[in-house]
């Protein structure tokens, strides 16, 4: 297949691309990125028309808007979300967190959600994505959360956003993991560190190089976003840095 898009989680600049989304992401069309990837602060501050003209400007395109559990069960809010994405031509659309129920309930209340939104994203020519924590990897009855919400989810309707550092920080395999559940990959975090910790690309923990090449075999991998949560540099640095890793690597 063809070599995957690259992108950033604006996460890594904090509150600052409400302040100066411009800016932001001039510095990440300069480290070489194709596309960004937001959540509600950018949405409710610039919108669909503010992110277009900076698009238009920088050339880069906008891999997925991302919401919260409480965000997509409103429905306008997920309306608001879905006209959003449509708006600025892009593809995927993006939650994390399950129902707060306790126990392995909270993933079965989840999966009938999510194949409802699914389906309703569907619709609307968008693709729904999950986007797994470590949280997730946690046992009930020798059952864990993120498989029994693969098992209760229609693979059509709603796919994963893997990420590859909470994989293994749920004490599994990313490479593994994506070979396992490839019919629902195509969009990928990449982010490394350890325990507690985040870093640039290549200096954590995390086989990225085996992540890379299950990806790659899965054969769908259409975007692959940089995402640090945190980190102690200026954040253009900790960006352009992790882009490089994933040049020294083939993409």
């Amino acid at each position: 297949m063809q070599q995957p898009k690259i992108g950033l989680q604006l996460i890594i600049y904090g509150k600052q691309p409400e302040d100066d989304l411009a800016g932001v992401a001039q510095e990440i069309a300069q480290a070489g990125y194709a596309g960004i990837e937001c959540g509600a602060g950018v949405v409710d501050t610039a919108g669909a028309e503010g992110v277009n003209r900076v698009l238009a400007r920088t050339g880069l395109q906008l891999s997925a808007a991302h919401a919260s559990w409480g965000e997509i069960i409103q429905p306008a809010r997920l309306d608001q979300y879905l006209q959003f994405v449509k708006a600025v031509g892009a593809k995927y659309f993006i939650s994390s967190g399950v129902a707060p129920q306790e126990g392995i309930a909270a993933y079965e209340t989840a999966a009938e959600t999510f194949n409802q939104i699914g389906e309703y994203c569907q619709q609307e020519g968008i693709t729904f994505c999950y986007h797994n924590h470590a949280s997730e990897f946690e046992e009930f009855d020798g059952v864990k959360g993120m498989h029994r919400l693969c098992e209760l989810t229609d693979p059509a309707l709603v796919k994963l956003n893997i990420d590859v550092y909470w994989v293994a920080i749920g004490r599994e395999d990313p490479a593994e993991f994506i070979h396992r559940y490839a019919d629902r990959a195509g969009y990928y975090h990449f982010k490394d560190g350890a325990p507690g910790l985040f870093t640039e690309l290549g200096q954590g923990t995390v086989d990225l190089v085996a992540a890379k090449e299950a990806a790659m075999a899965a054969g769908n991998a259409e975007w692959i976003v940089v995402e640090q949560d945190r980190t102690e540099k200026e954040p253009r640095v900790s960006s352009a840095e992790s882009r490089e890793y994933l040049r020294a690597i083939g993409w």
